[in-house]
């Protein structure tokens, strides 16, 4: 069992920049891949970001490309999201969540852009971006 804590979110111009963090607990974060999805209200939740297990393999959308970095520390257990030039666009409830089960290779590859893959989420926070 793993809970996820997000926190970071705020209101920002744009242009500006956020991080977002995802506290998890428990001692089994090091063996969870991690993704950052987004929704907006009326709209499906969105794939964001996705880092894997050791943090050595990272997949982004398409639109986040270049502005967005995903990263994580196992020995603090919490993942991050850098999100840099931000677009009015980029409002959303951010959310984090866990999928313990990844795979590798190109089985990640599809498996990490699927919210449906990752067994636990935390409880979202809002980015709000002003244009």
């Amino acid at each position: 069992q793993v809970q996820l804590v997000e926190s970071g979110g705020g209101l920002v111009q744009a242009g500006g920049s956020l991080r977002l963090s995802c506290a998890a607990s428990g001692r089994t974060f090091s063996r969870y891949a991690m993704g950052w999805f987004r929704q907006v209200p009326g709209k499906e939740r969105e794939f964001v970001a996705a880092i894997s297990d050791t943090g050595t393999t990272t997949y982004y959308t398409d639109s986040v490309k270049g502005r967005f970095t995903i990263s994580r520390d196992n020995a603090k257990n919490t993942v991050y999201l850098e999100m840099n030039s931000l677009k009015a666009q980029d409002t959303a409830v951010y959310y984090c969540a866990a999928d313990p089960d990844a795979g590798t290779g190109i089985r990640y590859y599809y498996a990490a852009r699927r919210s449906s893959n990752y067994d636990y989420w935390g409880q979202g926070t809002q980015v709000t971006v002003s244009s």
